[in-house]
């Protein structure tokens, strides 16, 4: 295997880089408290070229893959942006892989130039209340009329619902029948967030909190048949293709939380002077920082194989999911690592370890929890029976 730096990879990493600059960790808190969507931010990245990084170039976007999509997100974390910076643009940059690959040609050439400049904001609607993980139990029902349908229910933890204006609305077209296959007649639209059908309300939340969570109640919300995403039917299988991407690029989110958090961690333990000498002189601060730039190199190299397995087309389930778990540990290992050298001032907002804290311990539940990834790993991989 080759492991010398590739030079657009590099590019990518020091353009992104420089554009981050401009938004330093100051401007991440202030948003953070305000809880006000990061708008210069967004602008700027979609000035940059990077939103429609993985959209076909025929169609006016980047054509590239999924490493250098994961690349762009984890120099953002990185950044000190963390899932605040990621999450405002994450839809944008990698989101779109249902309608690239199972959508119409009318559908693609009416949104994919738009989601390029950074125009279409979309939310991504599959979770719902009474569902949480078991996806196939979603009851959102649309019923079929004449032109479309008409979607009546109820989605949970929608990202940026107050900024968009369509969402990828997984639901039911015809209910689930016992003994049938679970993911039977499941379908994914991609719908109008009709304020006047769908009630949005916001989630209070421990972090994140530059970019909204929420709540959603659908109203006989109308879809037409144009907008169906894939087959009728088969909404499952339209956006299984890009789970394991998701994972990939989720997960460098996670490690770059973790760098930045390291970064600040061991410049600290360097400057901070307690009894005469520098912490990090002490072994007790010194193998905590040293552990977790392991910890992250570690998890670095499983990530980056995941990513390019995804982009060779290769079968990889068992990498992509245990990439997800080993930098979510990583990236949470180093921000607790971060937050206890700083001691006290670590529990205070001058450092901002404590939103790099918040924000990476979203990582050990979203988009997949860690005992989902084992039940994955135990199943599929080891051969053990199915346990849920």
């Amino acid at each position: 295997m080759d492991y010398s730096s590739d030079p657009t990879h590099e590019d990518i990493r020091q353009a992104v880089k420089t554009l981050c600059k401009a938004f330093p960790d100051d401007y991440w808190m202030e948003h953070d408290d305000s809880h006000e969507f990061p708008w210069d931010f967004y602008n700027a990245v979609a000035e940059g070229g990077w939103l429609g990084l993985t959209v076909p170039e025929e169609y006016g976007g980047g054509g590239l893959g999924v490493t250098e999509a994961a690349i762009v997100e984890r120099e953002i974390s990185a950044s000190g942006a963390g899932m605040g910076g990621c999450s405002a643009v994450h839809i944008g940059i990698f989101g779109f892989e249902p309608i690239i690959n199972h959508g119409s040609e009318a559908m693609k050439k009416k949104y994919l130039p738009r989601v390029v400049t950074g125009e279409l904001h979309t939310s991504f609607a599959v979770t719902e209340p009474d569902a949480g993980t078991d996806t196939t139990n979603i009851k959102t029902f649309a019923k079929k009329v004449d032109g479309g349908f008409l979607v009546s229910g109820k989605k949970v933890w929608i990202t940026k619902a107050q900024e968009a204006e369509k969402m990828l609305l997984l639901v039911r077209t015809s209910p689930r029948v016992e003994g049938e296959k679970r993911t039977a007649g499941m379908t994914l639209l991609f719908a109008d967030m009709d304020r006047s059908k769908v009630q949005i309300r916001p989630i209070p939340k421990m972090g994140r909190n530059a970019v909204d969570t929420n709540e959603l109640f659908i109203d006989e919300l109308f879809v037409s048949d144009e907008d169906v995403v894939g087959e009728v039917g088969h909404g499952f299988r339209t956006i299984l293709g890009g789970l394991n991407a998701e994972r990939v690029i989720s997960a460098n989110a996670a490690l770059g939380i973790g760098e930045a958090a390291l970064r600040r961690g061991t410049q600290y333990a360097k400057e901070r002077e307690v009894f005469g000498r520098p912490i990090g002189k002490n072994q007790g601060i010194a193998f905590q920082l040293a552990e977790s730039r392991i910890r992250l190199d570690a998890a670095t190299a499983v990530v980056d194989k995941a990513a390019w397995m995804v982009d060779a087309g290769l079968p990889c389930g068992r990498e992509a999911n245990a990439a997800k778990y080993l930098c979510a540990e990583a990236g949470f290992f180093a921000a607790d690592a971060a937050l206890q050298v700083h001691g006290g001032f670590g529990f205070g907002k001058e450092f901002h370890v404590e939103r790099y804290f918040r924000e990476s311990r979203l990582m050990r539940i979203a988009p997949i929890s860690q005992e989902m990834v084992l039940n994955y790993t135990a199943e599929h991989v080891l051969g053990l029976p199915r346990s849920y």
